[in-house]
């Protein structure tokens, strides 16, 4: 019922799936990179390039099609009024499996930059909070991405 209602407003606002070429897992994902990119204030060059190469090799889309993915996901977390309406989504469609593999792309976004931000932490850390991924797989997926971006880990001993 709850699905009827949701693909009813969306043909209102005539965003339905088949039209943006997107489901609702894809945006809710895509929304979240774009709120971790942006948790610091500023979405770099070197983030919206890591973004773009993310969503190619993720979610096998170039062009047009990753262009209106991107665009229906930052529209999503502009209007967003918490991370719980995009995590509970993907919490429905994801294997704990696919879960870790989801907080280590957002911890590798949060670090593309070459930088390690308190607020990007933060939000990956709440994120993989919402989404029963356990501390123990949250610190590992940030370990791995922190080694792939080259930055060291200032804090070892920290509950992040």
């Amino acid at each position: 019922m709850l699905d009827q209602i949701r693909a009813f407003l969306r043909e209102l606002k005539g965003d339905t799936p088949a039209e943006s070429g997107s489901n609702d897992d894809d945006v809710a994902a895509v929304a979240l990179f774009f709120h971790v990119i942006g948790a610091d204030g500023v979405i770099d060059p070197v983030e919206s390039e890591k973004l773009k190469a993310l969503i190619a090799q993720e979610y096998d889309l170039s062009g047009t099609a990753m262009q209106k993915l991107m665009e229906a996901g930052e529209q999503a977390d502009r209007e967003a009024v918490d991370l719980y309406q995009f995590t509970s989504v993907l919490n429905r469609s994801l294997e704990p499996d696919a879960k870790v593999h989801f907080i280590e792309l957002l911890w590798n976004l949060a670090y593309a930059d070459g930088y390690r931000h308190e607020l990007e932490d933060h939000v990956v850390w709440r994120i993989a909070d919402l989404m029963g991924v356990s501390s123990r797989d949250r610190v590992l997926a940030r370990q791995r991405a922190l080694a792939t971006a080259g930055i060291e880990e200032t804090n070892p001993d920290e509950g992040n």
